[in-house]
């Protein structure tokens, strides 16, 4: 009977693999969050229409956006709560767009006619 205890499978003969490791780390920081602040704003926006995935790339802007603040996410949640649908897709989309890069932003389109452009025209 072989005794394979001893051998190491995964050594590996090249000497750098620790520094590699370590520079493929450098700019990876871990992020955590409680879970329980994670499914309360996951929930929120899957409970307003949201798609999963939808609601998971928003609340994960927003809890970033909340640490960087050192503002409590629940205070979020309880202020985005009173919004309309159109009002909360505003928010959603500056939340966005703080998070992107400045040469992609998103937008929307403002379907209300200006009042300057409104004519009467009489018969």
């Amino acid at each position: 009977m072989t005794d394979f205890s001893n051998t190491n499978k995964n050594s590996n003969p090249d000497s750098a693999t620790e520094v590699k490791e370590f520079y493929n780390r450098y700019f990876t920081a871990t992020v955590s969050y409680p879970a329980n602040q994670i499914d309360a704003v996951v929930g929120f926006f899957t409970k307003r229409g949201f798609d999963k995935v939808s609601a998971i790339a928003v609340s994960t802007s927003i809890l970033q956006q909340a640490k960087i603040e050192s503002v409590d996410v629940f205070k979020i949640i309880d202020t985005l709560e009173g919004l309309t649908a159109v009002q909360l897709s505003d928010v959603v989309t500056q939340v966005l767009n703080s998070n992107r890069s400045k040469i992609s932003t998103l937008g929307y389109r403002n379907s209300s006619v200006p009042a300057d452009d409104i004519r009467n025209i009489l018969t």
